[in-house]
């Protein structure tokens, strides 16, 4: 996995929080403990905006709940982090949704254009530095899975 939730790290900080499965659920405004116990087991991963909502419950950062290779976050982290989905990140920045799926998978051979990169930081809520970063960031993660 490149980026992804976590779940060792939702169930600690769940039980930080001192809340139930159950209780985590009902304030996230999930179906039910149950949800939340297949995503601490990884049988099922939460739709970004509920990342969010995980992380504000328990009074974290939400980086903390995604794991990442290395240390930049790549572009499906930051994506992540802003609780969007593919779609709703490719309309808020008005690319189309393969392009989009291209440059977070690290299949591009340059940076997009400087008014796209600057677009995309603002639908993610980041700096034009730390986009550019997690774009190279996915590239590098694709050349080591050898898939150029």
């Amino acid at each position: 996995m490149v980026s992804g939730i976590d779940p060792s790290v939702l169930r600690a900080a769940r039980e930080k929080a001192g809340l139930t499965q159950h209780e985590l659920a009902r304030l996230v405004g999930a179906a039910g403990g149950e949800r939340i116990s297949r995503w601490e087991l990884g049988a099922s991963v939460p739709r970004p905006d509920f990342l969010v909502k995980l992380a504000r419950a328990l009074d974290i950062p939400t980086l903390r709940l995604i794991h990442m290779e290395g240390e930049v976050p790549d572009l499906r982290a930051l994506r992540l982090k802003a609780g969007l989905t593919v779609p709703e990140l490719a309309a808020a920045v008005n690319v189309a949704v393969p392009t989009y799926y291209a440059w977070e998978q690290g299949r591009w051979t340059r940076l997009p254009a400087a008014q796209q990169v600057e677009s995309l930081a603002r639908g993610l809520g980041d700096t034009v530095d730390v986009v550019a970063a997690a774009f190279q960031e996915a590239r590098q993660q694709r050349l080591r899975r050898g898939q150029v």
